[in-house]
C-alpha cells in the first residue's frame, strides 16, 4: 500500500512538474528568439502613459509591428501565477517575424489616466503610432488586430489616416460602430432606441470605480515589473445572478443595487441615441473618413452583426480612394461573439448544429499582415475572395464579390389572419400576397411579464441570456407573441442578406417597442430563431426627436434591418415573431413615455399589429435565386 501510494504522490508531482515547466517554457521560447519589454510606459501628448508590453524578433533587421489596444487585463502574472495567453500570441507573432505590441487603454490597470468605455481619446491611438513608428526596431508599418472592446477602436482612429497605419483586422468590431445608416447604435448600447442591456453586466465587471487605489504618477518600469508579479491590478467582483440582477428597477441603479462599482453606467444610461457625448469619443461614424485595408470578421450570433455587415458596406463604397474601397475583406462565421477560432468539427451554436465551420483564421490573417506589412506579393487579392460567409442549414461556406450576394432578389411576405395570430396556435400567416381585409392581431404587453430572450443574437449578459439558436416553440405558446408563418417550401430557399420589415401599430399608450424575430421551422416543428431587432417606436421618424403616439391612431413601423445565410430545406417555413419585448436582450419600455432608466411604475399596453391592402405589414427576405 505504501509503495502504491509513493508511486501515485510521484506521479502527480510529476504531471504537475511537466504542466508548470510547459507553462514556463511559453515564456523561455519567447526569451530565446525576441526581446521581451514588458511594462513599457509609453507617452500620450498629454503627458499620460499607458501600459505597454513589447515582444519583438531579436534582430538588427527592422521589424512590422501587429498592435493590440484593450482595455482587457493582459499583465504575464496573475494571483502570483504566470499567464500564458498573450505570451503564446507573441511567440507566434515573433516567429513569424513580427513585433507584437499590447497595450492597455488610458485609466486601464496599469495605464495612466481615465478611462471612458467608448469615448478614449482617439488621439491615444494616433500618438501610439508615432511612438511606434519612431523606434528604431520598426519598420515604420503597423497591423491592428483585435475581437470585441479590442476591436472597437481601430475603425475610429483610422479614421485619422496615420501613415504607419498600414492595414486592419477587426473581429466582432460593433462596440465601435456608432451610427451607419440606418443603424444608430452608439457602440451596441441601442439598438433602433431601445436600449441593450449587455453593457450593464459588461460594466459592472469592467468599470473601475473611482474610489479604488491607484499606483503613484511617474511609477518606474523597474518597480511595474517587480509589482506585476504578485499585483495585477484586476478587481474581483462578485458573481451576480443577472437573471435577477438585470430586473431591477430603476435600471440606472441596477449596477448600484447588486453593490457594484461605481463609474460611467450611472452617465451613460442617461443619454439619449442622438446625445452629443457619442460623436466625442472613440465611436465611427458615417461621416468620418477611411482609408485603411481591413480584414472584417463579423458572426451570425453575434449581437452586431447587421450594423457590422452595413460598415463594410459603408467603407466599400466610401473609402477615400477607389483603391481602398476595393481593399475591404470581410468573413461571416456561425458562431457566437468572438468565438471564430472555437468552431469545431461539430460546431453546435445553442442547439442547432452548424456542421464544420473551422477556418484557418490564424493563417488568413498572417497572409493579410504578410502582404500589407511585409510587402509581400503572393497571390493574396487574386485567391482572396471579397466575401467568405457560412450558410446554416446547408451548412457550408460560401463566397460572394458583395454582401448581400448580387444573386439575392428581395420578395416581400405579407402578415394576415383572422385576427387571432396570438402564439402558434393562433391563425397568423405569411403570405405573398396583401390581406384584403383588416383584421388586426391583439396583444397586451406588461413591462412587468416581459417576454424572456431566449437564445439569440447577444453576448455578454453573464447567465441572463444564452446566446444562439434555440427551438422556440415553447416561447411561441405566450399570447402576447404573435406568430405568422409561410407555407413550406415546395423546394429549397436560400436567404442570404439583410432582411427588412415594416409594421402597422395601433396602441392606448404613448409609446411602446416592436420587436421581431424570424425562424426556421422543420418539418417536425422545431423553430430555430436566426436573427431579431426591436423598435422603439417614439424614434420612428428618427434618432434625433422624439414622437409619441395618439390612441387608437395607426403608425408605420419600419425595423432596423436584420441579416442572415440560411438555407430553408424542401417542407420547411420561414417564421416571424412579433411582439414588444425581448427581455433583458433590451430593456423594457415601461410605456409611459418618460425616461424608462429612471422609472419603476409601468403602464400596460393593449398593441393592434394591422395588415391589410392598406396597411401592408410585411417582411422582405433576400432570396437567393437559381
Amino acid at each position: 500500500m505504501k509503495k502504491t501510494r509513493f508511486y501515485l504522490l510521484g506521479l502527480l508531482l510529476f504531471f504537475n512538474g511537466v504542466a508548470w515547466a510547459q507553462e514556463k517554457n511559453v515564456l523561455q521560447q519567447l526569451e530565446e528568439i525576441a526581446i521581451v519589454d514588458q511594462k513599457v510606459m509609453m507617452p500620450m501628448r498629454d503627458g499620460v502613459r499607458l501600459s505597454t508590453d513589447i515582444y519583438r524578433p531579436k534582430t538588427d533587421q527592422p521589424v512590422p509591428i501587429i498592435f493590440s489596444r484593450t482595455p482587457y487585463n493582459f499583465n504575464s502574472y496573475r494571483d502570483g501565477e504566470l499567464v500564458t495567453r498573450t505570451l503564446q500570441t507573441a511567440l507566434e507573432a515573433v516567429e513569424k517575424g513580427y513585433a507584437y505590441v499590447v497595450q492597455n487603454e488610458r485609466g486601464r490597470f496599469f495605464s495612466e489616466g481615465e478611462w471612458e468605455i467608448l469615448g478614449a481619446p482617439l488621439t491615444d491611438g494616433y500618438d501610439a503610432f508615432t511612438w511606434m513608428a519612431d523606434q528604431a526596431w520598426s519598420n515604420g508599418k503597423i497591423g491592428t488586430i483585435g475581437c470585441s472592446s479590442t476591436a472597437e477602436w481601430q475603425m475610429a482612429v483610422a479614421s485619422l489616416d496615420h501613415p504607419a497605419h498600414a492595414a486592419m483586422v477587426p473581429q466582432a468590431f460593433g462596440a465601435g460602430v456608432g451610427r451607419i445608416g440606418d443603424y444608430h447604435e452608439q457602440g451596441n448600447w441601442y439598438r433602433g432606441g431601445a436600449g441593450q442591456m449587455l453593457f450593464t453586466a459588461w460594466l459592472y465587471g469592467t468599470q473601475h470605480d473611482p474610489m479604488a487605489p491607484k499606483l503613484a504618477e511617474g511609477i518606474s518600469q523597474e518597480d511595474l515589473l517587480r509589482l506585476q508579479r504578485f499585483y495585477d491590478m484586476a478587481p474581483r467582483y462578485p458573481r451576480v445572478d443577472w437573471k435577477e440582477g438585470l430586473s431591477h428597477l430603476p435600471v440606472q441603479d441596477i449596477i448600484k443595487n447588486v453593490n457594484g462599482p461605481k463609474g460611467l453606467y450611472e452617465e451613460m444610461i442617461t443619454r439619449k441615441p442622438n446625445d452629443p457625448k457619442w460623436f466625442e469619443g472613440g465611436l465611427y461614424h458615417d461621416d468620418m473618413p477611411f482609408n485603411k485595408p481591413s480584414y472584417w470578421f463579423v458572426s451570425w450570433y453575434d449581437v452586431s452583426s447587421s450594423p457590422n455587415l452595413a460598415l463594410f458596406n459603408h467603407v466599400r463604397e466610401n473609402a477615400k480612394d477607389q483603391a481602398m474601397r476595393d481593399n475591404q475583406y470581410l468573413v461571416i462565421a456561425p458562431t457566437l461573439h468572438c468565438a471564430f477560432t472555437r468552431a469545431t468539427e461539430n460546431t453546435v451554436v445553442g442547439e442547432r448544429s452548424m456542421g464544420d465551420a473551422r477556418l484557418p483564421y490564424n493563417d488568413m490573417t498572417y497572409a493579410w499582415f504578410d502582404h500589407w506589412l511585409k510587402g509581400e506579393e503572393g497571390n493574396l487579392k487574386a485567391e482572396l475572395p471579397r466575401v467568405t460567409y457560412f450558410t446554416m442549414g446547408s451548412n457550408k461556406w460560401q463566397t460572394s464579390d458583395t454582401w448581400p450576394p448580387k444573386e439575392a432578389e428581395m420578395v416581400t411576405y405579407f402578415l394576415d389572419s383572422k385576427g387571432k395570430a396570438n402564439s402558434r396556435m393562433g391563425d397568423g400567416v405569411l403570405t405573398t400576397k396583401k390581406a384584403r381585409k383588416d383584421n388586426p392581431d391583439t396583444f397586451q404587453y406588461d413591462p412587468m411579464d416581459p417576454v424572456t430572450s431566449y437564445g439569440g443574437n447577444v453576448c455578454c449578459t453573464g447567465n441572463a441570456v444564452q446566446g444562439g439558436s434555440f427551438d422556440q416553440q415553447e416561447m411561441e405558446m405566450r399570447e402576447d407573441i404573435l406568430v405568422y408563418t409561410s407555407e413550406p417550401f415546395e423546394e429549397g430557399v436560400e436567404i442570404s442578406g439583410f432582411i427588412e420589415s415594416k409594421l402597422f401599430l395601433s396602441t392606448d399608450v404613448k409609446d411602446t417597442d416592436l420587436t421581431i424575430k424570424i425562424i426556421d421551422v422543420y418539418p417536425d416543428g422545431k423553430a430555430y430563431n436566426l436573427d431579431e431587432t426591436i423598435q422603439r417606436v417614439r424614434y420612428r421618424e428618427g434618432y434625433e426627436k422624439e414622437v409619441f403616439m395618439e390612441k387608437g391612431k395607426v403608425y408605420e413601423v419600419n425595423l432596423t434591418p436584420m441579416s442572415t445565410s440560411n438555407y430553408f430545406e424542401k417542407g420547411h417555413r420561414v417564421r416571424i415573431e412579433v411582439s414588444s419585448s425581448n427581455f433583458p436582450r433590451f430593456d423594457r419600455n415601461m410605456n409611459t413615455g418618460g425616461n424608462n432608466y429612471d422609472e419603476t411604475e409601468a403602464v400596460v399596453a393593449t398593441n393592434n399589429i394591422h395588415h391589410s391592402s392598406k396597411y401592408p405589414s410585411s417582411i422582405s427576405l433576400p432570396i437567393m435565386k437559381k
